[in-house]
């Protein structure tokens, strides 16, 4: 028996609708988390009838269906939330973000406060010292010139002294 080309080429195109046919048997179903899957193998057992969207010998649209609204209605079970999108997750991000930028530059903020504190503290502390050794103290007057404080400004410099001395801890 001879092969022709012709005869080729229609065994060629039998084997490939033979093959072809095996292509079709795809399912398409929706898993317990929402996500489409595609596989050329059944869904799991637990998957049910109604997420089950593409498998072999059974049509993509049923006439006879109800509506999905009186689906909806007919389903007992409630409906899980819907996994987050991809600009939900990046809002999410976003805020979480600005939330931790905000929080380390109050904690900054407070950081330098308090420092800063210490020293006024300190300073105070330093003043009420000379104040109470009775040490020579001078200040400046409304022209520039050095003044030596008497009895009555050096206890109303210890006096303030003593106000600030208060809120230091």
């Amino acid at each position: 028996m001879k092969h022709t080309p012709t005869t080729l080429r229609v065994a060629l195109a039998a084997a490939l609708l033979a093959i072809s046919t095996q292509a079709l048997a795809q399912y398409l179903w929706i898993d317990e988390k929402g996500i489409k899957q595609l596989s050329d193998r059944p869904p799991p057992p637990n998957i049910p009838e109604k997420n089950i969207l593409k498998a072999p010998g059974k049509p993509l649209f049923n006439p006879n269906a109800p509506a999905p609204d009186e689906q909806a209605a007919d389903a007992a079970e409630p409906k899980a939330k819907a996994p987050p999108t991809l600009g939900e997750r990046n809002a999410d991000f976003n805020k979480r973000r600005t939330e931790a930028a905000q929080a380390a530059r109050k904690s900054a903020e407070e950081t330098r406060r308090k420092a800063a504190e210490q020293a006024n503290c300190e300073a105070a502390r330093n003043n009420q010292r000379a104040l109470d050794e009775g040490v020579r103290m001078t200040t400046y007057d409304k022209d520039g010139q050095r003044v030596v404080m008497g009895d009555a400004e050096r206890a109303e410099a210890a006096r303030k002294n003593q106000q600030v001395l208060a809120n230091c801890h």
